[in-house]
């Protein structure tokens, strides 16, 4: 792993996407964090860990509330259907499943209705006037496991129905929209289903859907779909993880066509001692392919074309939490 730089350097540097709660965050870890992080949150359980971190380190955190879709199944549209009677409607289990699927009902806790998840989505963004929506967005690969928290997990051959999964996507970016907040999104073998979500939100949304920023975190599109979100929307950023897109070559190919104002960088880590490690790795990756200088320290007064890699991920960042995307020129 690279040696991190100077800590005039690194108090420049975000880390748009982590997940420090799922893993014990000790006092002395946080207070040797020098960076920013963005602290996602995915599932009941964790909601007010999130904020809680970020109530006890609000110079550090940027607190993200959200459902994740591996856990959107927890969560009823349609109310009045007992335990049972939803997760059997949701997976629709066939004879040869339904050893299965008593197998997994036990492990599965009574879902939560939909509108209890807005309304406490509402009250987390509203305390925080900094805080992103996130971690969500669609999953078409991930298969439900058995017991989440089991290790090794098994997996059964059940899968949250894409429907379902937008039924609980699309209410809360509605209420990021509404709140004027910023969305970290997750999409693994969603492509197309991610641009069709774009492109209906900004249909329904309009102007206001160009006042807050997207992110399609760990992103693993293809160039050719990259491009033609980045042409078609003026607010939608990638960030990269070297621990989710390092497993394939394709990220180089999409930091090299991605416009220099909308890359971001990320850890997607949970262990918070090592986020800034992870982060700068991919923070050293873009330099590379972008052809930009490394900070050895830190200058303030500097022209444009003298910026190293480090200010150019600030000020990118730096947008993407002022929004307002409309009079962005298409590059």
């Amino acid at each position: 792993m690279p040696s991190l730089p100077p800590l005039d350097v690194l108090r420049h540097v975000v880390d748009v996407h982590c997940h420090p709660t799922d893993s014990d965050v000790t006092i002395q870890a946080m207070d040797n964090l020098a960076i920013t992080i963005c602290a996602m949150s995915s599932r009941q359980a964790d909601q007010f860990l999130v904020r809680d971190l970020a109530n006890a380190y609000a110079e550090k955190v940027v607190p993200c509330f959200g459902y994740h879709p591996w856990f959107s199944h927890w969560i009823s549209i349609l109310p009045g259907a007992t335990r049972e009677e939803h997760y059997r409607r949701l997976f629709s289990p066939s004879d040869k499943h339904q050893e299965m699927f008593e197998r997994l009902l036990p492990h599965l806790p009574d879902p939560i209705p939909l509108v209890d998840v807005l309304a406490e989505l509402r009250r987390n963004l509203s305390f925080f006037p900094q805080a992103m929506l996130g971690e969500v967005g669609l999953d078409r690969a991930a298969r439900v496991p058995v017991e989440y928290a089991a290790e090794p997990r098994e997996l059964t051959q059940f899968v949250v129905p894409l429907k379902h999964q937008l039924a609980v996507l699309e209410p809360q970016i509605d209420l990021a929209v509404e709140l004027r907040r910023n969305v970290s999104i997750h999409s693994v073998k969603s492509h197309q289903a991610t641009l069709d979500l774009l492109s209906r939100m900004h249909q329904k949304h309009g102007s206001e859907w160009e006042r807050i920023s997207i992110d399609l975190h760990s992103c693993g599109l293809s160039v050719e779909t990259w491009k033609a979100i980045e042409k078609r929307h003026l607010n939608v950023y990638m960030s990269l993880s070297t621990v989710i897109n390092g497993r394939s070559s394709n990220h180089r190919a999409l930091i090299e066509a991605c416009s220099p104002s909308r890359v971001l960088v990320e850890s997607d880590y949970h262990p918070v001692e090592q986020c800034a490690e992870r982060t700068w790795e991919m923070v050293l990756v873009v330099a590379e392919i972008k052809g930009w200088a490394v900070e050895t320290t830190w200058v303030e007064d500097l022209r444009v074309e003298d910026w190293g890699v480090v200010r150019r991920l600030e000020r990118n960042w730096q947008e993407f939490q002022k929004g307002n995307h409309a009079h962005r020129t298409i590059p």
